[in-house]
């Protein structure tokens, strides 16, 4: 039974100790969205974020866990980390020596690492300055001017680094990966208000019961879509020829490729939001009557925003797979291991085979993806939900439970514990 798993988590020191240790980590965190950056007049940011709850400014609200619409010193989130490691990765294709470190192993790891830190607190002052300048000209500043932006860009700067060490921590001391559960935790976090905000709604007759179960039971499907599609795997079948070495044999055996329906991720669409966000950030700053329409016309809801943010993600979904997935390396080892697909001619022949099946999965991902992160535009334009639900929030939040549950369930079976479904370990074992 799966209550029966859950009772087994308490019975592994280890485990328990990782877990205790990543929710105080947690804690620590969602303290620091509580304290907010000096000289922020509150009652005026909290109205400008009233005005603008369904634009961009709430969907990144949400992502920092109420953080900015506070303006605390996590302001800034872990986006840009994240933002950090996305372009390091992404640079490693045109630049040899990032290439070279990435095969290094552990040591070009944290050499990587180190970049990606730099690049964190590069990014951060620049957006720091940015949301300095963006709250000044929204009048929600007590005393605006150089003192205020310097201030803001430290204490937001100093933020960010300390969420990124907080995120490591959790990664190699507690459970599952630090980055991907802040984002999860402030995520979560902004429930009970949806809660709250959706009970007014029924309170006031804006919203029915029946609308409500009919929600409920959409949002419930949509879970269930999202897991099922992030499970989802193509298999290709390999064979194994035999191999004598001195007096044993050596393969024979059949295996699988796996190859993920959703290779990339939720990075399509946190890319393609950044760069539908650039007209808006403009605009904000240079009063040219062509940016402004332009930025009008890229605003969450409108039609043109919709389909520039899906030909995007299609975009970034197959630039990504292309850069992280090298057919080309997996056919020669395969090659080198004796390893074929049954009917396929080893080497250039497996490679084209295998980039044209990802090819097409990829397809089906990068559809699966854009439906979803579309969702919150329709669900709030076209039916007044109070709230954000879908896009990538929803693919972090489901992609986060399912890999911290397996990783704790790879401990329980680890130390024979029957992990969270009873068959789970029969099929291990």
């Amino acid at each position: 039974m799966i209550t029966d798993g859950y009772q087994n988590i308490f019975k592994i020191p280890e485990l328990k100790r990782r877990i205790l240790f990543t929710l105080a980590m947690l804690a620590v965190y969602r303290v620091g969205v509580m304290i907010p950056t000096p000289g922020i007049d509150s009652a005026a940011l909290a109205r400008i974020f009233e005005a603008h709850k369904g634009g961009m400014l709430g969907m990144f609200n949400m992502f920092s866990g109420g953080a900015l619409q506070r303006l605390s010193v996590f302001a800034l989130g872990i986006m840009p980390y994240i933002s950090a490691a996305i372009i390091i990765e992404l640079l490693t294709v045109v630049v040899p020596y990032l290439d070279e470190l990435k095969k290094e192993g552990e040591q070009g790891r944290k050499k990587i690492t180190q970049y990606t830190r730099y690049g964190t607190v590069g990014l951060s002052i620049i957006q720091g300055f940015l949301v300095a300048v963006g709250i000044e000209k929204m009048g929600a500043v007590i005393n605006p001017g150089w003192a205020f932006r310097l201030m803001t860009v430290i204490t937001l700067t100093a933020g960010t680094s300390f969420i990124m060490w907080l995120g490591e921590q959790i990664t190699e001391k507690g459970i599952g990966n630090g980055i991907s559960l802040i984002i999860f935790a402030g995520i979560v976090a902004r429930m009970p208000s949806a809660i709250i905000n959706t009970s007014r709604m029924i309170a006031s007759n804006e919203m029915g019961i029946f609308g409500v179960v009919a929600l409920l039971v959409f949002m419930v499907i949509v879970v269930a879509f999202i897991i099922f599609m992030e499970q989802g795997q193509r298999r290709i079948p390999i064979q194994y020829a035999k191999r004598v070495v001195g007096r044993r044999m050596y393969g024979g055996q059949s295996t699988y490729l796996p190859l993920k329906i959703n290779t990339s991720g939720v990075i399509p669409p946190i890319f393609a939001s950044s760069i539908m966000m650039f007209p808006a950030t403009v605009a904000g700053f240079i009063d040219i009557p062509f940016v402004k329409t332009a930025s009008a016309a890229l605003m969450p809801g409108r039609f043109a925003y919709e389909v520039f943010y899906v030909a995007l993600i299609f975009f970034f979904c197959y630039f990504y797979t292309a850069v992280t997935f090298k057919p080309d390396d997996v056919a020669d080892n395969m090659k080198k291991q004796g390893g074929y697909i049954p009917g396929i001619r080893p080497g250039k022949k497996t490679a084209d085979y295998i980039d044209k099946v990802l090819s097409r999965i990829t397809l089906g991902g990068a559809a699966y993806v854009s439906v979803v992160c579309v969702l919150p535009s329709i669900l709030i334009t076209k039916f007044h939900v109070p709230f954000y639900f879908g896009g990538t929030a929803l693919l972090i939040v489901v992609g986060v439970a399912i890999d911290t549950t397996a990783q704790m369930e790879t401990h329980m079976i680890q130390r024979s514990y029957e992990g969270f479904l009873k068959k789970g370990i029969h099929g291990h074992r």
